[in-house]
């Protein structure tokens, strides 16, 4: 299957909503006529036929392939849509309001995608805290993602979905799965005794479910964010098991393969660990312990993107499933969004608004690892790739050579194309030669024969000292633990809670010093103590 093949996306700002072609063109479709006014959201059905966008004005919807408009819905309080599957329906959720008779207002509303005909309405107050699935005979809703003593959600693939609930407080919370249309009974169903929230993962072929479980408090004291649990579960009912995972925290990130035999699940303290399992949750392949949070197989199953996102630097790993090796690292500094192309060549990352209103834009990186195209875009709020079948590209053979850069901005970074550690973290602002925010980052940059002074300016802001806040930050004294076995268990405890906590106020000061706020030369000093807490966390632990 050749690259040429074209794929389509579509982005969102606050100027424009757009639809690009993917590669080789990266460039705007001809024949699509951009709303007048702010766009609220956008969406592709699951198959990729149709495409729907919101404005302060109504919903719009169209062919995906030929972009030709299908039908209009003028409604000035629309805030959200879903399409079905096949891209039939539409359902669009309004700003909720009250009758004069003080009856509210049906506001969530079904429509004929062809004719714009509203098929059926119903009340919902609030626009989150709910879900809601449709299909292309059937709609699912439920009331919030907390399991009181209704339906965390309905999850459908093809003929099947779970229902998660619990009677009472402190009761045990239940997962059932049942057969669409047949809901007198379930066709299966299990018993978590640690679950104060439930989130479900099904396979594409619908016949498994991992369940993702979690309180919101850790009993035991271990982990600040409460305690995550997985489970596999058969929609046969035949097998269930808890999957084994061997490194004490969070869950960060589960996925399945597109084949629906094998999963992925990104687990454990920072640095993460992040293992493959097969069909019946057993171990394949640990891909290795680092500060990594995000996992996702392209279209085809040949590569794992295995990435650290939100609070961490962004750095993404590329693995080839067929031999297990890893192809590449590069960093994708402030990514907010990620997201592998159809086609499985192009992996794409964003910066996006709010997380974070500078540098917005996005990234297209081949599936070797090679920067290919970038496009700066002013407050971007939303992009997203046209989904279309795998079987359209065929799976690669061999890990194909990149082609040849098409447009890659002036400031853009050199890809890093070994594997080998990269020292010192540096926050997202140091990069590009910022001033330093950390003994660590002043001396590399000495090292360099760079001076301290040398900073990235933002365009429309005020000049500030070049004085580095790490000039006056003493030089941080790394303490010598004490020796664990000197420990009591309850002190070994007491002293793990801390240097979590630590961790804690850490990641809360590099994600303030990404956003390009000052820190106080105590905060710089809290910085370089990191290395030193991740060490003594894991002698303890």
């Amino acid at each position: 299957m050749s690259d040429l093949a074209t794929t389509q996306f579509s982005y969102r700002s606050q100027k424009e909503l757009t639809i690009w072609s993917g590669y080789p063109a990266y460039k705007p479709i001809k024949g699509f006529e951009k709303p007048e006014t702010t766009t609220r959201i956008f969406k592709y059905s699951k198959y990729g036929h149709v495409y729907a966008y919101a404005t302060s004005e109504g919903a719009k919807v169209f062919e995906a392939s030929s972009l030709k408009q299908r039908c209009e819905i003028k409604r000035i309080n629309l805030l959200d849509l879903w399409l079905s599957p096949q891209g039939s329906f539409m359902a669009t959720w309004e700003r909720y309001t009250k009758l004069e008779d003080g009856s509210g207002a049906k506001n969530l509303n079904i429509w004929d995608t062809e004719t714009g005909e509203l098929i059926a309405s119903f009340v919902q107050k609030a626009q989150n805290n709910w879900t809601l699935t449709l299909g292309e005979s059937w709609l699912g809703t439920s009331n919030g993602p907390k399991m009181k003593s209704t339906a965390l959600g309905w999850y459908p693939v093809k003929s099947s979905f779970g229902k998660a609930e619990t009677s009472a407080k402190g009761a045990p919370a239940i997962v059932r799965m049942y057969s669409i249309p047949s809901f007198a009974s379930p066709v299966s169903n299990k018993t978590f005794f640690k679950a104060d929230n439930v989130q479900m993962f099904w396979n594409d072929l619908g016949t498994n479910l991992l369940v993702l479980t979690q309180t919101e408090v850790d009993k035991t004291g271990k982990s600040y964010y409460g305690e995550t649990n997985l489970y596999y579960l058969a929609v046969a009912g035949n097998f269930d098991c808890r999957v084994p995972l061997d490194k004490e925290g969070s869950i960060h990130d589960v996925t399945w393969a597109p084949d629906s035999k094998e999963f992925a699940v990104v687990y454990g303290s920072m640095p993460a660990k992040a293992t493959l399992f097969d069909h019946r949750a057993n171990p394949i392949h640990h891909f290795g312990i680092s500060p990594r949070n995000f996992v996702r197989f392209n279209p085809q199953g040949r590569t794992i993107c295995i990435a650290g996102f939100g609070n961490l630097n962004g750095t993404i790993d590329l693995w080839d499933r067929k031999t297990l090796k890893k192809v590449n690292t590069f960093a994708a500094p402030n990514a907010s969004h990620c997201e592998w192309s159809p086609c499985g060549r192009y992996l794409m990352t964003a910066t996006l608004t709010p997380r974070l209103r500078v540098d917005n834009g996005f990234k297209m990186w081949h599936h070797t690892g090679t920067l290919i195209y970038e496009e700066a875009v002013e407050e971007l709020f939303q992009v997203g790739w046209r989904p279309e079948p795998a079987s359209k590209y065929p799976a690669m053979r061999t890990i194909s050579p990149a082609p040849k850069p098409i447009k890659v901005l002036p400031s853009a970074k050199p890809v890093v194309t070994n594997t080998a550690p990269a020292g010192a973290y540096r926050p997202p602002h140091m990069r590009g030669g910022a001033a330093p925010t950390s003994l660590a980052d002043l001396e590399a940059m000495m090292n360099r024969g760079q001076s301290p002074s040398h900073r990235r300016q933002v365009p429309g802001a005020k000049g500030k000292s070049s004085a580095s806040p790490a000039k006056s930050a003493p030089p941080p004294q790394e303490a010598k633990p004490a020796p664990v076995s000197n420990l009591t268990p309850e002190e070994k405890q007491k002293k793990i809670r801390n240097l979590e906590k630590k961790l804690r106020q850490i990641n809360d000061l590099k994600e303030k010093a990404s956003k390009g706020d000052a820190l106080e030369p105590a905060q710089v000093q809290k910085l370089a103590t990191e290395a030193t807490v991740l060490r003594e966390l894991a002698t303890l632990k």
